[in-house]
């Protein structure tokens, strides 16, 4: 098997959903040196501090250039008569510590109140006990149950998140209208379809990246568990070591390792490939017909928001029909915080259905309280549908032992550079030891 795990992946572990954030947490992987941690200066006054990848948009700011963050931020200002503070993880590469590892010691230290998170750290500083239980919050109460299964541990929802990120499949309705196909339900049918594309001259029926694959792997995986009437007894049973991550996910990896060998996914260029910058020019040319991505990059001109196409967002194949994939950061409080009082406070104003739609409206996104709808672009009403009826897939679930996103994330580019899913399957079952102490 070749470099399960390494040291490589480990520092990028988290830059594959970082990447999808609207608030732009960008290189998880990157510099956290001295001269890379801005603090600004606290002001009179109560304060609270926030830590993470962004600055503090200028206040003088019309508001359409200032962030849906920091709107409602200032909301919170505004009606508690405080300041937040932003303490900044400015990225400048990817060689040192990356920005999990600096959240991790920042919030252990009790070196801020308020903090952006990755899933992987929510994990970790939740069974540390290092964060709050926001169930208490009068405003957690309208959060989505998504939200609250991807962030409970022990018990406790230790985050929550001002969007929900959902991953789906991106298609070019055109080229399937062209050859007469109907959007993939199952993962039979993609099959066909891609079969059809590439008798058709199609080089590549699915664009893909290094990063991004393995939510064809959780829909397949996970279509039942989550989707079933046993959801938090089979979670259970994979964190007392009763049932094994490698059986869910080896249909998965066998139908990802098909698609490969068949040449419909090359899994060398996309073992290469960074997210929509490698397959993102193929896909607008109109040159591959499928590529997968975040709800976000239907929005935006920069990726796949204003194509030449009719294009349509759907979820993944799974034994279910069509499944989005969702994952989610989310903002933490640390338990030793030292305005540990208005801290929730201004989380309990952000989290609320006034803050929330303010933040939807700006961003186009998907709301993690049930309250709050957004107004979609049709591309992405089949995506939206599903999520509105309760059907998805978490990528991310604080509440498994065995860390998701990032471990699959890393697992399915070692199938890209060649292990064979026998070895896949033997690194999940080793994770899952190492988690449960074994």
């Amino acid at each position: 098997m070749k470099a399960l795990m390494g040291e490589d992946g480990k520092r990028r572990l988290s830059v594959c959903l970082a990447a999808a954030a609207v608030l732009a947490m960008t290189a998880c992987g990157a510099k956290a040196g001295e001269g890379n941690l801005i603090v600004q200066e606290e002001s009179g006054g109560k304060v609270v501090n926030f830590f993470g990848p962004m600055e503090k948009s200028n206040p003088d700011a019309d508001n359409v250039s200032r962030t849906a963050f920091d709107m409602t931020v200032s909301m919170a200002e505004e009606q508690l008569g405080l300041t937040v503070e932003y303490r900044t993880y400015t990225a400048e590469n990817y060689q040192e510590k990356t920005y999990d590892d600096v959240t991790l010691d920042r919030v252990r230290n009790n070196m801020d109140d308020l903090y952006l998170l990755n899933p992987d750290t929510i994990q970790i500083l939740g069974e540390e006990g290092k964060l709050m239980d926001l169930s208490g919050l009068e405003n957690a109460e309208n959060l989505r149950e998504v939200v609250k299964t991807a962030n409970t541990v022990d018990g406790k929802l230790v985050a929550a998140p001002q969007e929900v990120v959902v991953y789906g499949l991106f298609v070019n309705k055109d080229m399937f209208d062209e050859y007469g196909l109907q959007l993939p339900e199952t993962p039979e049918d993609l099959m066909e379809c891609c079969k059809t594309f590439k008798e058709n001259g199609v080089e590549t029926p699915i664009g893909a990246n290094r990063w991004w694959l393995e939510n064809l792997v959780f829909a397949q995986a996970y279509a039942d568990l989550y989707n079933g009437e046993n959801t938090e007894e089979e979670i259970d049973a994979l964190n007392r070591g009763e049932r094994k991550y490698s059986d869910y996910m080896r249909p998965g990896f066998e139908y990802l390792q098909e698609l490969i060998d068949k040449g419909y996914i090359d899994a060398k260029t996309a073992y290469t490939y960074e997210a929509i910058e490698g397959e993102g020019p193929d896909f607008l040319a109109q040159k591959t017909p499928i590529v997968m991505a975040y709800w976000g990059a239907a929005n935006t001109p920069t990726a796949y928001g204003e194509p030449d196409f009719e294009l349509q967002v759907i979820g993944f194949p799974s034994s279910r029909g069509q499944m989005p994939v969702v994952s989610m950061t989310g903002f933490g409080v640390g338990t030793d915080a030292e305005h540990l009082e208005d801290t929730m406070n201004v989380l309990n104003i952000i989290l609320s259905d006034e803050a929330l739609q303010l933040y939807t409206e700006t961003n186009k996104v998907i709301s993690p309280s049930e309250n709050v709808e957004v107004d979609c672009i049709p591309a992405l009403k089949p995506l939206n549908d599903k999520v509105e009826d309760n059907v998805y897939v978490l990528g991310s679930n604080a509440n498994m032992k065995v860390e998701q996103w990032g471990n699959t994330c890393l697992i399915v580019r070692d199938l890209l550079n060649g292990a064979t899913v026998d070895e896949c399957m033997a690194e999940f079952d080793r994770l899952q030891e190492e988690a449960l102490g074994r």
